[in-house]
């Protein structure tokens, strides 16, 4: 048994879409996550940036002393591929847990994946997918106004702006007649509903959140460092910018509030 903390980071709010399915899954571990709120968004950044930054979030996280390291982001996850060899605690990004989900569910072998542009670009997600059965069809698209969406609180499946910026964005793909869509930023299953609603009810959707957190689960499990005390786990979160406006929007992310659980470092403390 392990009581030390699952570390978790993102380059700013959406990662904690993962620490919410975290907390359903593994109720019992204690979890610090970290949002580099200062240096978001990371999608539109270059790769030896991104990996840079992935290097300094994970360090961060590994002066706490967490047990394992989960980087909420597919941004990181599809550009920081060298990571994992950097560390020395079990690692996981999104890419492949969320791609073998995808592989799995796929009836038609048609498969939408959608992200930010530097996820989309880097065809990580595409990749993956091929890897297990080359005869899919994938279909990318990205979306970098979903996040902007997310951030600013237009969530609502009836929102007409929303409703909107989903059919622009995924019109092409509804024709393509996919069955299968990655959400392949955890921005996005905030906006599933309106998605599902655009998509149609046959259109399974790949929370990479959801299924992060369960490979998470074995990759522990397998370890042998679960936490299995009979007790809920805490949380503590982190931020590089204002505490109050993480706070906020944090709520709408995880359906709680998160009052006395951030803290605010500075900048430098990441990028020693």
């Amino acid at each position: 048994m392990s009581e030390k903390a699952i570390g978790v980071f993102d380059s700013g709010l959406g990662g904690l879409t993962a620490v919410k399915e975290l907390i359903k899954v593994l109720p019992q571990e204690n979890i610090i996550y970290f949002g580099d709120t200062a240096r978001v968004p990371y999608g539109n950044r270059s790769r030896e940036t991104i990996s840079k930054y992935a290097e300094q979030d994970a360090g961060f996280l590994l002066s706490k002393g967490v047990k394992m390291i989960i980087a909420a982001c597919g941004t990181v996850s599809s550009n920081a591929v060298g990571l994992a060899d950097t560390l020395t605690v079990p690692f996981t990004g999104v890419i492949v847990p969320t791609a073998a989900a995808a592989a799995n569910a796929t009836r038609n072998g048609k498969i939408g994946v959608i992200g930010t542009s530097a996820t989309v670009n880097s065809g990580a997600y595409k990749k993956e997918i091929l890897l297990r059965n080359d005869k899919i069809k994938v279909y990318q698209q990205d979306c970098p106004l979903f996040v902007s969406l997310v951030e600013s609180g237009f969530i609502s499946e009836n929102d007409d702006i929303v409703k909107l910026v989903v059919e622009r964005y995924l019109s092409a793909m509804k024709k393509e007649g996919i069955d299968t869509l990655i959400l392949g930023c955890t921005h996005f299953p905030i906006i599933s509903k309106a998605i599902s609603n655009y998509l149609g009810k046959d259109v399974t959707l790949i929370d990479s959140g959801r299924e992060t957190a369960l490979y998470a689960a074995n990759l522990l499990g397998n370890n042998h460092i679960l936490n299995t005390a009979n007790k809920m786990g805490t949380c503590r979160y982190y931020v590089s910018d204002t505490v109050e406006s993480f706070r906020n929007t944090a709520e709408i992310f995880l359906d709680k509030s998160v009052e006395g659980e951030v803290s605010h470092i500075s900048i430098e403390q990441v990028e020693l």
